[in-house]
């Protein structure tokens, strides 16, 4: 059964950084491209970050330089890292395989990351 546990989000300055973890259980990295979306307040849920099998990354122009997505094979954890905060990076941040993201059942409870100015 695919678990998947956010956590790192937290209140942090504008400029400031913090790095999100995914713990997952039950995902074959190598047959999925793992994501991290966000969903700010009035706002839709957007694909912000993600890694494929192979190791290729993709980020929303709005991220890019700033944030970097990773995996741990070992630890079975994706990881945001993310720097240089911005206020409209406030949002909760969610972890979750693309297959998966079209399922309405399929998200955990997310992280909430508040940057201030």
């Amino acid at each position: 059964q695919v678990q998947l546990v956010e956590s790192g989000g937290g209140l942090v300055q504008a400029g400031g950084s913090l790095r999100l973890s995914c713990a997952t259980s039950g995902i074959i990295f190598s047959s999925n491209v793992m994501g991290w979306y966000r969903q700010a307040p009035g706002a839709q849920r957007e694909l912000v970050a993600s890694i494929t099998g192979g190791g290729v990354r993709n980020y929303v122009d709005s991220v890019k330089g700033r944030f970097t997505i990773s995996i741990d094979n070992a630890k079975k954890t994706v990881y945001l890292q993310m720097n240089s905060l911005k206020p409209e990076d406030t949002a909760v941040y969610y972890c979750n395989t693309v297959q998966r993201s079209f399922r309405y059942d399929s998200w955990g409870q997310g992280t909430q990351v508040t940057v201030s100015s």
